[in-house]
């Protein structure tokens, strides 16, 4: 149920980045069927083109703190339109400025979203005197090995 609640998600996100964006369009009557197929596809270019661009690019990645992640994310919104587009889903993305803003427009809303999607994990804040506690807690239950505490 999870995974078709997050695919929906992510299919409202690119509708918002189609809709923000101008150099991304949908030139489909049924539109929904294309964002969903879209969505479908950016899913699958997550989970295994992503990795190997991010594995590729570690040392950008180390070097610009986390940042060029950014641009992996339209990279990989890039492919999948590309993707898409050779598999006959009308989904449009004219050039990779475009591909950039969509990637971390559909970043954003599935970021905001997921936060109140729980899936037996969390992370909890606890300020114990000067220290701020970060426990990592899984199957509801507080594991001691994954509790980090930073002096504030």
């Amino acid at each position: 149920m999870k995974l078709i609640i997050r695919w929906a998600v992510i299919t409202l996100a690119l509708f918002a980045a189609v809709y923000f964006v101008p150099g991304i369009s949908v030139e489909d009557p049924n539109a929904w069927s294309v964002f969903a197929a879209m969505a479908f596809i950016l899913g699958l270019v997550n989970a295994f083109i992503r990795p190997i661009l991010k594995l590729l690019s570690c040392p950008l990645i180390l070097l610009t703190l986390g940042l060029f992640t950014i641009v992996i994310n339209g990279l990989s919104f890039f492919i999948a339109a590309r993707i898409a587009d050779a598999l006959g889903v009308s989904f449009f993305v004219n050039d990779f400025w475009s591909a950039l803003l969509g990637g971390l427009v559909v970043s954003v809303i599935s970021v905001f979203f997921n936060i109140f999607l729980k899936d037996g994990r969390s992370i909890h804040l606890a300020r114990r005197g000067m220290f701020l506690q970060l426990c990592y807690q899984g199957d509801h239950r507080e594991d001691p090995s994954h509790s980090y505490e930073m002096l504030l």
